[in-house]
C-alpha cells in the first residue's frame, strides 16, 4: 500500500493571501443579508418566539391608541405600550433597520416603528434613523466620449439632464416622473410616488446631478431647469400651509416620518460651532429620500442655491419659535449647505474643460491600444485555486 504523501503547509504569505483572494473572486455576491438586521428578518425571528410575538401583537394593536392633540406635539403613547416595548429591549427587533431600496420597504418602516412608539422626532440621538446604509460609495464610472454628444456651451444643468437622457434607467425613471407631474390634471399623490421612485432607483450620480448641478447667479434659464427637477407645480403645494401642520402631516405617513427621521439624524448641526453630525454624503442622501414626500423640499428661486420647504409659519400663535425651528432646519442649516455647495463644486470640477480633456486622452489611448488598458489584478476564483495548488506543491 502505498505510503500517503505528507503534505506541506502552505507558506505564511500564501495562507495570508487565500482569504483576501476568495473574498475579492467572490465580492459579486450580494452582501446585504450578512450585514445588516432588516426589521423583516427581525420580525421572522421573534415569530418563531411565543413571548416576543405576543408582544409585538400588542404593540401593534397600540398604533391604535397613539394620538396628538395637535400638529406641534409628539405622539402621546399609552405607559402599557412603553412597557410592552421596554420588553423587546433584548430582541433583534430594537436593532432592527430598513432600506431605501429594499423590497417590501414599507412593512419594513411599519415594523420599526411598531416597536418604537415613543421615539421622538425631535431627538438627534444617532441612532434615530431607521435607515443604516451598507452601500458603499463608488466612483461614478462615466464613459467620457458621451461629453461629445452635449452642447458645449450648454448650462450644467442642461448637460445633467442630457447625461440622464443617454442612460437608459435614468431616462426611463425621469419619462415616468415627468409624464405624472405635468399637465393641468396632475395628481400629486402620483406625482410624488414617481419622483420618490426616481431618487429611489436612478444611480446617485445621475439623480444628483439633476438635482445639485451648479449655475451661475445670472443664468436664471439654468436656475429654472434645476428648480423645476422636482416639478414644483404639481409636486409641491399650491397654498403654502403652516409648516407644523404640514410636518404633523408627514409624522402620521411611516414612509415619510422615516425620512424625516433619517434627515434630522444626519443633517444636524450638533453644536453652535456647526459640527455636522454624520458626513455630507449621508445628508444629501437623506435630503434627497424627502423629496416627493409631504415635506419635499426645493430651491425658493432660479438665481440662487437656497432651498427651504414649501410652507409658512404665518398663524402659529405660541407655536412660532416650533414652527421655525422646522423651517430653519432646511433654509438655515449649515450642514445641510455645505453640502450641496460641495457637492455643486464636485460637479462643476467634472465638466471643467481641462479635466475632461486628459481623462478621455488616456481612456481612447487605451481602447485603441488593448495592451494599454488596464487588466483587473483581481483573479476568478478558479485561478486562484488552481495558483494555489501549484505554488503548493512546489513548495
Amino acid at each position: 500500500m502505498a505510503r500517503p504523501r505528507n503534505l506541506r503547509p502552505l507558506p505564511p504569505v500564501l495562507l495570508l493571501l487565500l482569504p483576501l483572494l476568495l473574498l475579492r473572486a467572490g465580492d459579486h455576491l450580494p452582501t446585504e443579508g450578512r450585514l445588516t438586521n432588516s426589521c423583516i428578518q427581525a420580525r421572522r425571528k421573534c415569530q418563531a418566539n411565543p413571548t416576543c410575538n405576543a408582544t409585538y401583537h400588542y404593540l401593534n394593536s397600540c398604533a391604535s391608541s397613539i394620538s396628538t392633540s395637535s400638529p406641534a406635539e409628539e405622539p402621546l403613547v399609552p405607559e402599557d405600550c412603553m412597557e410592552a416595548a421596554q420588553q423587546l429591549r433584548n430582541s433583534s427587533l430594537m436593532s432592527c433597520t430598513c432600506h431605501r431600496r429594499m423590497k417590501n420597504q414599507a412593512t419594513c418602516l411599519d415594523i420599526y416603528w411598531t416597536i418604537h412608539p415613543a421615539r421622538s422626532l425631535g431627538d438627534y440621538e444617532l441612532d434615530v434613523s431607521p435607515y443604516e446604509d451598507t452601500v458603499t460609495r463608488k466612483p461614478w464610472k462615466m464613459n467620457l466620449s458621451k461629453l461629445n454628444m452635449l452642447i458645449p456651451d450648454s448650462d450644467l444643468c442642461l448637460k445633467f439632464a442630457m447625461l440622464c437622457t443617454l442612460n437608459d434607467k435614468c431616462d426611463r425613471l425621469r419619462k415616468a416622473y415627468g409624464e405624472a407631474c405635468s399637465g393641468s390634471r396632475c395628481q400629486r399623490h402620483t406625482c410624488q410616488r414617481q419622483l420618490r421612485a426616481f431618487f429611489e432607483k436612478a444611480s446617485e450620480p445621475h439623480s444628483q446631478g439633476l438635482l445639485l448641478c451648479p449655475c451661475a447667479p445670472t443664468d436664471q434659464g439654468c436656475g429654472q431647469r434645476r428648480r423645476n427637477t422636482i416639478a414644483p407645480s404639481c409636486a409641491l403645494p399650491s397654498e403654502a400651509p403652516n409648516c407644523l401642520e404640514l410636518r404633523h402631516v408627514c409624522v402620521s405617513d411611516p414612509l415619510c416620518r422615516s425620512r424625516l427621521a433619517d434627515f434630522q439624524t444626519h443633517c444636524h448641526p450638533m453644536d453652535i460651532l456647526g459640527t455636522c453630525a454624520t458626513e455630507q454624503s449621508r445628508c444629501l442622501r437623506a435630503y434627497m429620500g424627502l423629496i416627493g414626500t409631504a415635506l419635499t423640499p426645493n430651491f425658493v428661486s432660479n438665481i440662487n442655491a437656497s432651498v427651504a420647504l414649501s410652507c409658512t409659519c404665518r398663524g402659529s400663535g405660541n407655536l412660532q419659535e416650533e414652527c421655525e425651528r422646522l423651517e430653519e432646519s432646511f433654509s438655515h442649516n449649515p450642514c445641510l449647505m455645505e453640502a450641496i455647495s460641495a457637492k455643486m463644486r464636485f460637479h462643476s470640477q467634472l465638466f471643467s474643460r481641462d479635466w475632461a480633456a486628459s481623462t478621455f486622452s488616456v481612456m481612447e489611448r487605451q481602447n485603441k491600444n488593448p495592451a494599454l488598458r488596464p487588466q483587473p489584478w483581481v483573479p476568478t476564483l478558479f485561478s486562484c485555486t488552481l495558483a494555489l495548488i501549484l505554488l503548493s506543491s512546489l513548495w
